[in-house]
């Protein structure tokens, strides 16, 4: 099978220039290449240039799928908006990493099994990913830690994590995941019930309200707010949007009022345990869902069976026109509806009568070897 891999990179906080966009260029001739991204699959081939260093110099979020099951998603985010006391906790060996390039952090998320195990093998194209993952920069902008919990507990999923390792505190929200959240974890391959039970004892999330970032502005001096008016004066909005929003949260932060940790963090060993329990839950509930569905459907059948028992004869008779049309689309649709009336004479009467019934259906057709075949195959007739 072909060596699929799709890389995709994406600028947000300034366009490339054009002396970059050539130098890229002469790293590929078939990428798809824009002041704003970098866009490429390969079958035989692959990325003349390293990730990193492509989002060190030029790119802010970058996405790379392969087919023998290794993904990875990064962002580039400005040192204000974390200090690296804040990320080590949430950092693995291998699922979550983060490097630092002097002014920014640049967060890496990964899926790694380069095994040759192609029965599993991802199967999807890369291309949708970015489009659903690009979302959590905002969030993590906005101070939003679930990213990074869901990058430790990627880790622990992937078993990189030992079972005696303490969880780091779990963010607000763990059981209300945003899109892009629910779509990371489905990039990472996350065990659905640990998933589950590390959101057991995360607390609700609170939402800041307009009086909080009222109370800021009315402390904020005219100077203040100087530098980010220019930068919207010098069309660079998403830089000004991004300067007052870590602000405000360096704010809130320094304002909140202390308390004592949400939840009490857990083992890894605890945590593999609670999601054994959530898997007993989910299969019950799973299980109590195929039978309301089952019995659902055993409902509509009975129905359906019953408005065929109410003219018996009617039936008969739809089905000798199908026959007698002398095609394989009328064959399969006479063999259909003989099904269907040996479901509603077993039904409302009895076997005896549908075999009565049969005979005297095939006495016109017997010579009609398509249908004979079809009936025979499905149990209906025998010679």
């Amino acid at each position: 099978m072909s060596e699929y891999q799709y890389y995709e990179f994406v600028a947000i906080d300034r366009p490339l220039t054009r002396e970059e966009m050539a130098e890229l260029r002469s790293r590929s001739s078939r990428a798809t290449i824009t002041p704003t991204s970098f866009v490429n699959e390969y079958h035989w081939g692959e990325l003349k240039g390293n990730p990193a260093d492509w989002m060190r110099r030029y790119f802010d979020a970058f996405v790379y799928v392969a087919i023998w099951r290794s993904c990875r998603f990064a962002l580039r985010l400005p040192h204000a908006v974390f200090n690296k006391t804040e990320l080590t906790p949430f950092l693995t060996k291998n699922a979550l990493t983060v490097d630092d390039s002097g002014s920014h952090w640049i967060l890496d998320w990964s899926l790694l099994d380069e095994s040759e195990d192609y029965d599993h093998s991802r199967t999807e194209d890369g291309g949708g990913w970015m489009g659903r993952l690009v979302p959590l920069r905002d969030e993590l902008l906005r101070g939003d830690l679930r990213p990074l919990y869901l990058g430790w507990l990627a880790g622990v999923s992937a078993r990189e994590v030992g079972d005696n390792v303490t969880e780091p505190e779990i963010p607000p929200g763990m059981s209300q995941l945003s899109p892009a959240q629910m779509a990371l974890a489905e990039f990472l391959e996350i065990d659905p019930d640990l998933l589950a039970a590390a959101a057991l004892d995360s607390p609700s999330i609170t939402e800041s309200g307009d009086g909080n970032i009222d109370a800021w502005l009315t402390k904020l001096a005219a100077g203040e707010m100087r530098p980010t008016l220019k930068l919207l004066l010098q069309g660079e909005s998403q830089q000004a949007e991004r300067q007052i929003k870590s602000r405000f949260l360096a704010w809130q932060k320094q304002n909140a009022p202390s308390a004592a940790p949400s939840a009490t963090q857990r083992k890894v060993a605890e945590l593999w345990a609670l999601a054994e329990e959530e898997k007993i839950r989910r299969l019950q509930r799973e299980a109590q869902e195929r039978a309301q569905q089952e019995s659902a459907h055993r409902k509509k059948r009975e129905d359906y069976l019953a408005t065929l028992a109410a003219d018996f004869d009617r039936c008969w008779n739809a089905i000798h026109q199908h026959a007698e049309r002398g095609t394989a689309s009328a064959y399969d649709e006479a063999k259909r509806g003989i099904a269907d009336l040996a479901d509603a004479y077993a039904l409302t009467s009895n076997r005896d009568a549908f075999d009565r019934a049969l005979l005297q259906f095939m006495i016109p057709h017997t010579k009609r070897g398509a249908l004979v075949r079809r009936l025979i195959e499905a149990g209906l007739w025998r010679k």
